[in-house]
């Protein structure tokens, strides 16, 4: 049976399917509320820090946020408190049983024009698989929550593979197809990123987004904007240098932590090490595997986590790095990272593949967690 990936808004000029906070914000932003907040830990600590009791903090830049990562903006659920220097995060509303939650309002706006896109109705979908870095809450799932609102029936579940999580989804409704389980199936991505982030670390304040992408895999469609999707390789390694400590079971620790301690951390230079060979060693090795070469591949949407490191992955996989941008586009200068959501975010805004040609779907993270996906336009 031939399975595709129906994914909205893969035309570029639609640049629909998925949904992103209403606040931008510059580097310029950003770095002007960090550095205000260091300039007043500094003074407030100046005894201790000329102690040697503690450490002072230092200044961020916009070019040292470019150099890092590529950034330049980034959209945020809550601009007004992440910058505000006394607050330093999004303050928003209570999630309770008597509200729809954020990541199911998320997911509906970006399921609602992915739907549309792919030519189907509500009583099409089978199943809803919702793969996220960052869940809400344990139980109900927001897959489960999502379906109510929208009226689909059938079965869902929430599921979570670090920044991976979305072609992960993707893989595991493509298997649930094969299987016969489903004809159809929404995959949602909600990426609430910026209640996790610690806006007061210079490594790490800069670095994410709020965005949800949604995209329906379908047996046999008939959408104008199909792909079908050729092959799949996932691969898993344990490493603790991209980790949240943040559970339920913070509350009865022996020795409770602060609450900076449970945000994301991440040791970026090992990171950079370790994950960019696998990605590019994965990603060769699947095109060889398939009986490709690597000039079989007009495109390939990576995990939008650091320019650098894209630049890295696909040197090594060309062969060279003087290579045309719409090969490997990246969408992070606008959106930052936004997590599992980059890839295929990067895929809906800037596909432009014609009829017959493949490209590679690939996220990475933590986990460390792989999964590369090869397409062809149909």
């Amino acid at each position: 049976s031939t399975l595709s990936s129906s994914s909205a808004a893969s035309d570029v000029y639609k640049r629909q399917g998925y949904w992103k906070a209403s606040e931008i914000v510059t580097n310029e932003e950003i770095v002007a509320s960090f550095n205000s907040y260091v300039e007043r830990f500094n003074n407030d600590n100046a005894d201790q820090i000329n102690s040697g009791a503690i450490e002072a903090l230092g200044s961020s830049s916009t070019e040292f946020i470019e150099k890092a990562s590529g950034i330049k903006t980034r959209y945020l659920i809550d601009k007004k408190n992440c910058l505000d220097i006394n607050v330093m995060r999004p303050v928003l509303r209570q999630e309770n049983s008597e509200n729809l939650s954020i990541l199911a309002e998320m997911s509906i706006h970006a399921a609602k024009e992915a739907i549309d896109q792919a030519e189907i109705s509500i009583k099409d979908i089978d199943a809803v698989i919702l793969g996220t870095s960052h869940s809400a809450r344990n139980y109900p799932s927001v897959a489960m929550e999502v379906m109510e609102e929208l009226g689909i029936e059938g079965y869902g579940y929430d599921m979570l593979v670090g920044c991976s999580s979305t072609t992960f989804a993707i893989s595991n409704a493509y298997s649930d197809i094969a299987s016969g389980l489903a004809e159809t199936v929404l995959v949602i991505n909600p990426e609430l990123t910026s209640p996790h982030n610690d806006f007061t670390l210079r490594d790490s304040h800069f670095i994410f987004g709020d965005a949800c992408v949604a995209s329906i895999v379908q047996k046999n469609s008939t959408s104008k904007c199909r792909a079908k999707i050729l092959d799949r390789k996932l691969v898993t390694q344990f490493s603790n240098n991209i980790r949240s400590d943040f559970s339920y079971l913070n509350r009865v620790e022996e020795n409770p932590r602060s609450e900076k301690d449970l945000y994301f951390k991440q040791n970026g230079k090992s990171v950079f090490k370790e994950v960019c060979p696998m990605v590019a060693n994965l990603i060769m090795d699947q095109i060889d595997n398939n009986g490709f070469k690597v000039s079989d591949i007009s495109q390939f949407w990576l995990h939008q986590a650091n320019s650098n490191m894209c630049r890295f992955i696909i040197t090594k996989i060309l062969g060279t790095n003087d290579f045309d941008p719409k090969i490997c586009p990246m969408i992070l200068s606008e959106f930052g990272n936004v997590a599992s959501a980059g890839s295929m975010l990067s895929y809906h805004l800037n596909n432009h593949l014609d009829e017959g040609e493949k490209g590679i779907i690939c996220s990475f993270g933590a986990g460390y967690s792989i999964c590369s996906i090869i397409i062809e336009k149909e």
